[in-house]
């Protein structure tokens, strides 16, 4: 098992008044060629936008961007259609494939902070395509919750071998996380409170990332919430 670790204050920032972004990996102006990704996952980003902005039309192709608004509402439309809002609690897929163009608004009143993974596809110049679902962590107490999968009834289905699983975990509790595809990686990003991972104590907005290994042992120390990325670590 081996692991590494981006500590909160470690990741990049930018502010551009009316968005602060905190890049995990290597993003826009921000760049470290020891922080270009994590296996497939190639971006994390920890933004917040004020009221009344956003990001303008822009295209993305052959990339998977799921996002995950933690509080305030992002109002999504795109050229395939889709008009969307999108709340805390959601989470959202886009599969770029051939090419999508899309932007993303903040119209409410009350500020937005969401989190947006981009991971490099499986196979290339598909058909784009979206979803968004609603995921109930609070009915679904210290056990993780299965959001995003290559292939499920109940998840949101991407264009690779990933699995993205959210948890909310009471202070004590011990989570086992068991991966679905050996070889894979996980990369846990701690949403807020303290936990313990493997004998790594991590804190509020801390990522982990953690491969060689079948399983990862999570241990709340605090009330906490997770955000739990397993992804192949070879890029094809």
């Amino acid at each position: 098992m081996k692991f590494i670790i981006h500590n909160a204050e470690s990741r990049g920032f930018a502010d551009h008044g009316w968005l602060k972004s905190n890049h995990t990996f290597s993003f826009a102006g921000y760049y470290n060629p020891e922080r270009m990704g994590f296996g497939t996952l190639r971006v994390f980003n920890d933004d917040i936008v004020k009221p009344g902005f956003g990001f303008d039309t822009h295209q993305h192709a052959n990339m998977e961007i799921v996002s995950v608004p933690l509080k305030g509402v992002i109002t999504h439309k795109d050229s395939k259609g889709n008009s969307e809002n999108l709340h805390a609690g959601e989470v959202q897929i886009m599969s770029a494939g051939t090419g999508i163009f899309h932007s993303e608004y903040n119209n409410s009143v009350a500020e937005l902070n969401f989190l947006q993974l981009w991971i490099y596809p499986k196979i290339k110049n598909i058909e784009p395509k979206y979803a968004q679902k609603a995921f109930d962590l609070d009915r679904n107490k210290n056990q993780f919750v299965l959001a995003v999968s290559p292939n499920s009834d109940t998840a949101l289905n991407i264009n690779q071998d990933a699995f993205i699983s959210l948890a909310s975990a009471d202070s004590g509790t011990e989570l086992n996380y068991q991966l679905n595809i050996p070889g894979n990686g996980v990369y846990i990003f701690l949403i807020s409170g303290e936990a313990e991972i493997e004998g790594n104590t991590i804190y509020s907005r801390d990522g982990i990332g953690v491969y060689e290994t079948d399983s990862v042992k999570i241990n709340s120390l605090q009330d906490s919430k997770l955000l739990v990325v397993e992804i192949p670590m070879e890029i094809k």
